[in-house]
């Protein structure tokens, strides 16, 4: 509830889309504080919709393509797939080709299954939490748990939430 917005929302985009989500350590949940949800969630859209997708051979762009075809249908499966389950649209969810936009979804739950399942794409699903305790058992309910991003003005409030959610390795307003 103390994260710099700014950088929550830099965090975040970078953690998404980066390598158009296709990276091991990708940031495939977003829990917000609900104090600073519907600000993150404004900030990370407007950043989702101003990155440029297309053929870095071509032009600048922040996004390049999904690896093949298989992928590209699986990342929109599951995107639509979470809509059709409840969960609001608020940036892309289209493509051109393989072509991904860069995605944000709200109002997702543990069942959401773009929250669900590891989608190795540029998809945001973020959830609110109303307290540490809260937060703490969502991070840790997954089978995956390869890298964890606490941000928090407070380092050592970062440290021992870091304690409670296992993980192999943990970046702190990183």
């Amino acid at each position: 509830d103390d994260a710099d917005l700014g950088l929550a929302a830099s965090a975040g985009a970078f953690g998404s889309f980066l390598h158009q989500g296709q990276i091991c350590m990708t940031t495939g949940r977003h829990l917000v504080h609900e104090n600073l949800a519907d600000a993150y969630i404004e900030a990370l859209t407007a950043k989702a919709n101003a990155l440029p997708v297309g053929d870095p051979a071509q032009q600048q762009v922040a996004l390049g393509p999904i690896i093949d075809a298989n992928q590209r249908d699986k990342i929109h499966s599951l995107v639509t797939s979470s809509v059709a389950a409840g969960a609001t649209l608020a940036a892309g969810g289209t493509y051109d080709e393989l072509f991904y936009r860069p995605t944000v979804l709200t109002n997702v739950s543990p069942a959401t299954p773009a929250y669900a399942q590891e989608v190795f794409g540029p998809v945001a699903p973020i959830m609110r939490f109303s307290t540490l305790d809260e937060a703490a058992r969502l991070a840790a309910d997954t089978e995956y748990g390869l890298s964890l991003g606490i941000l928090t003005s407070n380092p050592l409030k970062a440290l021992e939430l870091a304690e409670r959610i296992p993980s192999g390795i943990v970046h702190i307003n990183d």
